[in-house]
């Protein structure tokens, strides 16, 4: 089977205090959290076996993050180059704990960076994904839902790490959430309105410099 792109989403916690606090402290926004998980399926079907993703991730650190270049962008990229135009942050970091790769992100002063940075502040729900460049063979084991189980094969690339805006997997969001319920009901189906329209508001919001 030739290689494709692989894109998977896992939560990123992220509490208020932390977008405070980094923000206060420096002007910079820095976020802390998991960035990928082996040996789990996801809701995508899919199983990353840990030696595969820890040799990645050991090269994703030897080579992009020690060389200040780990850069990711923001929304649903479709292709196996990072695009400098739409870039939004920098991985200055990665561990392990467990089967969780954890990780810290800055957000840059970008164009894509400045609009992450005030989606953040006001409490939008934003999802990670990683993203790659692989093949994948089925095992045959379904789920109750009917969804086959895959495991990504050995020949897997990491490539990034992207924030998106509407994750199509169930859960996966980084959600740095507003003290005041603001935004209570994003990411509902009542709520998805109010979601995308604020995310549009604060964009525009921007490029006028308000």
């Amino acid at each position: 089977m030739s290689k494709q792109i692989l894109v998977d989403y896992i939560p990123f916690e992220v509490s208020p205090e932390q977008i405070n606090e980094s923000i206060k402290n420096n002007g910079r926004l820095v976020v802390k959290g998991v960035l990928q998980r082996a040996e789990a399926k996801n809701q995508n079907g899919r199983v990353y076996p840990r030696e595969t993703l820890m040799r990645e991730a050991k090269k994703y650190a030897e080579i992009q993050i020690k060389e200040r270049r780990a850069l990711g962008e923001l929304d649903h990229p479709d292709s196996s180059v990072v695009n400098l135009n739409n870039v939004s942050h920098n991985i200055m970091e990665m561990h392990w704990n467990g089967d969780d790769l954890l990780g810290t992100v800055e957000v840059l002063g970008t164009p894509a960076g400045n609009i992450l940075k005030e989606l953040f502040k006001s409490g939008i729900k934003l999802g990670i994904s990683s993203r790659g460049l692989g093949s994948v063979e089925e095992l045959g084991e379904a789920d109750e839902k009917g969804t086959p189980t895959v495991k990504v094969k050995d020949d897997f690339e990491l490539i990034a790490f992207d924030f998106v805006s509407n994750p199509s997997t169930h859960g996966a969001f980084l959600s740095p959430t507003n003290e005041n319920k603001l935004h209570e009901g994003v990411g509902t189906r009542n709520g998805t309105c109010c979601h995308d329209c604020k995310i549009e508001d604060i964009i525009n919001d921007i490029f006028r410099g308000d």
